[in-house]
């Protein structure tokens, strides 16, 4: 395959960034789409130019490093996949394809393709936690009965990988759908009841603070999430932040 790439350069914050094209060639279907990056890549290398810096880990799905927006498409043209998982043979030959960075005001770009998502790790810090009772008398974690219907909810909201993909996707660049996850994979089990109200009113309050913006209600996020978390956590958080925000002021 032969294609035409429109991949936006960045040298880092400050500096003022632009869209270069770069043709490829002998390119493989059964390529994934960062093993194609690391093709042009390389050409670039052995021409003594700059390659194009972007995020990368696992290769697998798991990690949520692979950000990339692709002909408009967080993660690219398929579904419930990361990039690293997206294939060739989803483009054509002689194909012009566009990639840009994550557009979000709470994840500045660092260099090209890369942004900052440490405010995510901000918003884990402030709730997503339990405390747990050390003292010897510690229950153990598998003898606490928990209802089939909430451990399958909790475990659908923790595959969550924080990729970011609901922030790209969202007209107002909203992190309500990754919050929400974190919240209600806490919230459902017993585990997380302790500290359920402290910790819903703080990674809002956090959410806010790195200047996400409010839920648009289209379902983007839904749509374009790898892991297809269901906005019906948005629901819950929502309902578990009224509740909190009632008893805190009784």
């Amino acid at each position: 395959m032969k294609l035409t790439l429109k991949i936006w350069r960045q040298a880092d914050p400050q500096a003022k960034g632009e869209t270069v094209t770069y043709p490829v060639n002998d390119i493989s279907p059964d390529m994934s789409f960062l093993e194609m990056m690391d093709v042009l890549n390389e050409e670039l290398v052995n021409k003594g130019e700059e390659p194009v810096a972007f995020d990368h880990d696992c290769r697998e799905g798991i990690c949520g490093m692979c950000s990339m927006y692709i002909n408009g498409e967080a993660h690219g043209p398929d579904r419930g996949i990361t990039t690293c998982q997206l294939h060739m043979r989803k483009f054509k030959d002689g194909d012009t394809i566009y990639i840009e960075p994550w557009r979000a005001k709470a994840f500045p770009v660092i260099k090209d393709l890369v942004v900052d998502r440490n405010s995510f790790d901000r918003i884990m810090e402030a709730g997503g936690f339990v405390s747990v009772n050390t003292s010897g008398n510690t229950q153990d974690a598998n003898a606490i009965p928990i209802p089939k219907e909430d451990a399958d909810e909790a475990f659908d909201a923790a595959t969550c990988i924080g990729c970011g993909a609901c922030v790209a996707s969202c007209k107002n660049s909203s992190a309500m759908l990754f919050v929400s996850a974190k919240v209600s994979q806490l919230a459902l089990l017993p585990q997380g009841k302790v500290e359920a109200k402290r910790r819903v009113l703080n990674m809002v309050e956090q959410m806010d603070k790195e200047g996400f913006g409010n839920c648009t209600n289209t379902g983007a996020c839904e749509v374009e999430c790898p892991k297809g978390i269901s906005l019906s956590n948005i629901a819950r958080m929502n309902r578990e932040y009224l509740s909190a925000s009632l008893t805190a002021k009784d």
